[in-house]
């Protein structure tokens, strides 16, 4: 019990570094390690397309819509695919009329998983839908995405038209 007593106050300034660069972390949004962070099985009904699967798809264009429903901070961070429809996922039910119904549909979001959640909605709806993918998951099997560089904001003078006076 003594030996216990002596090696708790050691322990605990072994252990203090760690635990306060978890929470300088934390408090910095830092994510924890990814051996950490276990990923959400997915669980659809939408079938999860791999790369190769999904570029057999990209191969014939006039038959296929992409629906990516991620956020523009995503699409321009992360990356995305050459042509595509950008509903976010929370929007998509409210813009169903807009999406046609004469193409097969793909769905992508980073891992696939609001992908499949929003496939599995078009589905429900009447869409043809074929799969869902997830951007980075296809990056990693060798795919290439498309980065867009943001715009700047528009300036007051760069509105201005000049009357040429």
């Amino acid at each position: 019990m003594r030996t216990t007593l002596k090696l708790l106050p050691v322990l605990m300034a072994l252990a203090s570094p760690a635990v306060l660069a978890a929470e300088a972390d934390h408090a910095k949004g830092v994510a924890a390690p990814a051996a950490q962070q276990a990923p959400q099985p997915y669980k659809y009904k939408t079938p999860k397309l791999s790369r190769a699967q999904f570029d057999a798809l990209l191969a014939h264009p006039d038959q296929l819509l992409v629906i990516d429903v991620r956020r523009p901070d995503e699409l321009t961070k992360i990356g995305g695919f050459p042509a595509y429809l950008s509903i976010q996922s929370k929007e998509l039910e409210q813009y169903l009329s807009y999406i046609p119904r004469d193409r097969s549909i793909v769905t992508v979001s980073n891992h696939a998983g609001r992908a499949g959640a929003a496939a599995d909605l078009l589905a429900e709806k009447g869409f043809r839908v074929v799969g869902a993918v997830g951007a980075q998951n296809y990056e990693e099997e060798g795919g290439a995405l498309t980065r867009i560089a943001p715009q700047p904001p528009r300036t007051a003078e760069a509105g201005k038209v000049s009357s040429g006076t």
